[in-house]
């Protein structure tokens, strides 16, 4: 990938499917999103922008392509045959579909972690040392380990067993894991999708309080069918809802982005306002 810079935007005007922090830096900038498995498409016509250091998720119901969408910012799509993504999306000034960007590189810089947590068959350090000795970032390699671990908030449950399996871990330290090895290759983004579906409530309540943490030197975004989880860690949400089409081919379409508080106390669309307050959806 050529140069990534950060470019801050002079004045951001908020708008209904638009949130405007203050000054804050544009990390993303999605321009006519359409993507289309085969014949279908499954998500059309998204623009919005995120921003450094916030925390934005992604709600709405089953199908509406919440996960598909995160996908993009990695080019995880990338890897599902038949998939197709159009449109542009801007990091940092550079598309990341255009000619030339190396989609290795890109998911280096934008990290992330999945549903389930899923570690390696290996030991707790090697779960958090594998991506680095990969891309060959050898340097202190005991360092980084135990810098991602305790960014995760890992380290003091695991330092006197690093050398265990990971399997042996709770769901939310495995969750927890997972973040640290993403963690451990500096990434300037961190994609979550659904990260505490699997999770108890003090799990769930360990991983939002890490990710409060984490969004002081990270971009989050995060997929989540828990409204009241938006609520409590997300700076701008958006809310997602599908249309169906003549031949019953469901689509997803971006409905109101905005300030969480916004979202879920005085929505523009009466379509989120029906969703938020459990009306449908």
């Amino acid at each position: 990938m050529t140069d990534l810079e950060r470019k801050t935007s002079e004045e951001v005007a908020a708008t209904s499917t638009e949130a405007a922090p203050e000054e804050a830096d544009i990390v993303f900038e999605v321009e006519g999103l359409r993507v289309h498995y085969g014949s279908k498409q499954a998500l059309k016509d998204v623009d919005m922008r995120i921003y450094r250091n916030r925390v934005t998720a992604f709600i709405g119901p089953s199908g509406c392509g919440k996960s598909t969408f995160i996908r993009c910012f990695n080019r995880m799509n990338d890897l599902i045959v038949g998939a197709k993504v159009e449109g542009r999306i801007v990091y940092h000034g550079e598309d990341l579909y255009a000619n030339g960007v190396d989609p290795v590189e890109v998911r280096r810089r934008i990290g992330m972690v999945f549903q389930k947590p899923n570690p390696f068959p290996k030991s707790i350090y090697d779960n958090v040392a594998f991506g680095v000795r990969v891309l060959g970032l050898k340097d202190d390699l005991d360092g980084r380990v135990e810098r991602a671990l305790r960014q995760a908030a890992l380290w003091e449950e695991v330092h006197q067993r690093l050398n265990d399996n990971a399997f042996g871990l709770s769901g939310g330290q495995q969750q927890r894991l997972c973040i640290a090895r993403c963690l451990a290759i500096d990434p300037d983004v961190i994609l979550l999708d659904e990260p505490c579906s699997a999770l108890d409530p003090i799990s769930t309540s360990a991983i939002e309080d890490l990710i409060d943490q984490l969004k002081k030197q990270y971009t989050i975004v995060i997929v989540t069918h828990n409204m009241q989880q938006a609520g409590r860690i997300a700076d701008h949400t958006a809310f997602f809802s599908v249309e169906t089409q003549p031949d019953g081919h469901r689509t997803g379409v971006l409905v109101e982005y905005d300030r969480t508080n916004k979202i879920f106390t005085n929505p523009s669309d009466a379509r989120t306002e029906g969703y938020v307050t459990g009306r449908f959806g």
